[in-house]
């Protein structure tokens, strides 16, 4: 599982190294390839292995339904296939760049079955929204 957050610099090219910690589950799991997508503001990253899951989640929904598309059409527009180097990078695409708004500091965030890829300083800010905004009465309910 992605637990656990980690940060990391950004390079001129757009390579960012993958936590070892990380790399460890990606190794564990024989994936060598994450997909990454646009996703509200950040960049999700799946193993390819769970990225399948997701496909074939998204593909048992009817077309028909216009919310349906636009999520699709959303998800899948942004994706791109990152193979992990021999240093255990990956290269973010400008468009993925641009839209994550990725300075050089960038934040991984583990949630779980993948990661959130952040610009460092936004991430910094919305953890400190989203930890006065935690309903206790979830929490207690998710952890007990």
């Amino acid at each position: 599982m992605f637990t656990g957050s980690y940060f990391h610099l950004l390079d001129n090219k757009g390579r960012v190294s993958i936590s070892p910690r990380y790399r460890e589950i990606l190794q564990e799991r024989q994936d060598r390839v994450l997909i990454i997508t646009n996703y509200d503001g950040y960049i999700l990253a799946f193993p390819q292995s769970e990225w399948v899951k997701v496909e074939a989640r998204l593909a048992e929904q009817s077309t028909l339904r216009k919310e349906v598309r636009a999520v699709q059409r959303f998800l899948i527009s942004g994706v791109q296939e990152c193979p992990l180097d021999r240093q255990g990078r990956i290269l973010i695409g400008p468009y993925l760049r641009d839209y994550a708004k990725l300075s050089r500091e960038v934040a991984l965030v583990g949630m779980i079955r993948c990661f959130e890829i952040w610009d460092r300083p936004t991430y910094e800010a919305h953890r400190k929204q989203l930890e006065a905004s935690i309903n206790e009465e979830v929490l207690h309910e998710l952890l007990i």
